[in-house]
């Protein structure tokens, strides 16, 4: 069971890295985090991956204090996710072309959906971004829906700040990322133990008002 759960993980952050590449190179706009990371890139000088990567392990140092616990796929998630990024980028061209943009764009976000679904129904730990909202939600008591809208809008302003690409790919996320993975994450969700069912919860099921993948 543990090696189906780790080649699910490794292939889940293989789409997803892949996916943002593609959004990247699709040049409509990305995601809210994404845009964030794009904009510290190009003030750095360091590769998109590179800034994932750094930005990973930087809010890892926020879940201490708010008690939260990394698991495997969490720390996974951290160092993979942006070296399947740069690779993607090294290997999709970019597109010109307003239909061959929107085409990718669109591809780029139902890849990100099954990526996001296998990497999350792996049951081996949130991404560091994703820890970071839910730590927040469970220490403030505010809702998960409100602390998300919260962080992303604030990233999203920065990145914007920092010069990230915000447009129609970022809508598109934004309005389809949620409903997207609620559709596919019981298809891949691995199934616990009997033994365990009644004392881990369930994964949550990211749509209206509740989490959706930050990597």
């Amino acid at each position: 069971m543990m090696t189906r759960r780790l080649l699910q993980l490794l292939i889940g952050l293989a789409l997803f890295g892949a996916s943002l590449a593609m959004v990247v190179r699709a040049g409509l706009g990305l995601a809210p985090w994404d845009v964030f990371h794009q904009g510290l890139a190009g003030k750095a000088g360091l590769s998109l991956g590179a800034v994932l990567v750094i930005v990973s392990f930087l809010v890892l140092l926020l879940w201490i204090p708010l008690r939260q616990r990394p698991g495997v796929g969490t720390v996974s998630n951290a160092v993979l996710v942006g070296v399947f990024a740069d690779a993607g980028l090294a290997l999709i061209p970019q597109f010109s072309h307003l239909g061959g943009q929107i085409a990718l764009l669109v591809g780029a976000v139902l890849l990100n959906g099954v990526g996001s679904a296998l990497y999350i129904g792996a049951r081996l730990g949130p991404g560091p971004r994703d820890g970071l909202m839910t730590g927040l939600a469970s220490r403030t008591g505010w809702s998960v829906g409100t602390v998300r809208t919260g962080i992303e809008v604030a990233v999203l302003a920065a990145g914007w700040l920092l010069g990230g690409s915000v447009g129609l790919g970022t809508v598109l996320y934004a309005l389809a990322i949620g409903p997207l993975v609620q559709l596919m994450l019981p298809r891949f969700t691995v199934p616990q133990p009997a033994s365990r069912r009644e004392t881990l919860p369930e994964p949550e099921t990211p749509g209206i008002g509740t989490s959706a993948p930050a990597s």
